[in-house]
């Protein structure tokens, strides 16, 4: 059967056997483990997947989007698509990365489909001189709230490495699978979107 080879493939790479009369707990399962569990059966599992990225997703959809109940909506959507096809997760990337990469086609599927949803462009944009100072005032302010509302007005690409990346805390590995570009193209991003950044600051009159 092909669900008791993924099963077995997915013990093989998980810490835990794949035990469904065990109650896995938050803080005891790795997320791997839980895929584990599910495609073993134990569907209840992933409740428990859910109840770690929902929060995240939210507000990752949400940044990406500007629209608290349509984002709602396309994290469902990307919960139910993960599900759906979670016998085809590949265990040698992290699942944290795979349900991000979800809800991020999730959420560019919606924003095409859209009229209210400004569908920016995401070819590449022209570079920006390059100042010093640029990633000590945004790696020591991006959290900072005056800071964060200049974010959101960064083009969609950029806006969505910076929020990976610092609010998000994934490394480029991890955002690079999310975004399917190369590890090298993050770091690119990134830096024209902390130029851009301090522009767009400059003009909103946002101080150090």
């Amino acid at each position: 059967m092909v669900q008791k080879t993924i099963c077995e493939h997915l013990i093989a790479k998980s810490p835990d056997n794949c035990n469904t009369t065990y109650m896995a707990t938050e803080q005891t399962e790795t997320d791997e483990a839980l895929v584990a569990r599910v495609v073993c059966g134990d569907t209840d599992s992933y409740s428990l997947l859910m109840s770690r990225y929902e929060a995240k997703l939210l507000r990752y959809v949400t940044y990406l989007i500007h629209d608290q109940m349509t984002a709602h909506d396309v994290v469902q959507d990307a919960f139910i698509k993960a599900y759906q096809n979670l016998q085809s997760f590949n265990s040698k990337y992290k699942f944290s990365s795979w349900i991000y990469r979800i809800a991020h086609n999730e959420a560019m599927n919606t924003i095409k489909k859209s009229k209210h949803i400004s569908p920016d462009s995401f070819d590449e944009l022209h570079d920006f001189a390059y100042d010093p100072n640029v990633a000590e005032l945004i790696d020591k302010d991006m959290l900072k709230e005056h800071v964060h509302i200049c974010v959101n007005k960064l083009e969609p690409k950029y806006r969505e490495v910076v929020q990976l990346v610092y609010y998000e805390h994934m490394k480029y590995e991890e955002v690079s699978d999310i975004l399917h570009v190369p590890s090298s193209t993050v770091g690119v991003w990134l830096t024209r979107a902390k130029k851009r950044l301090k522009q767009i600051c400059e003009q909103q009159g946002v101080a150090r």
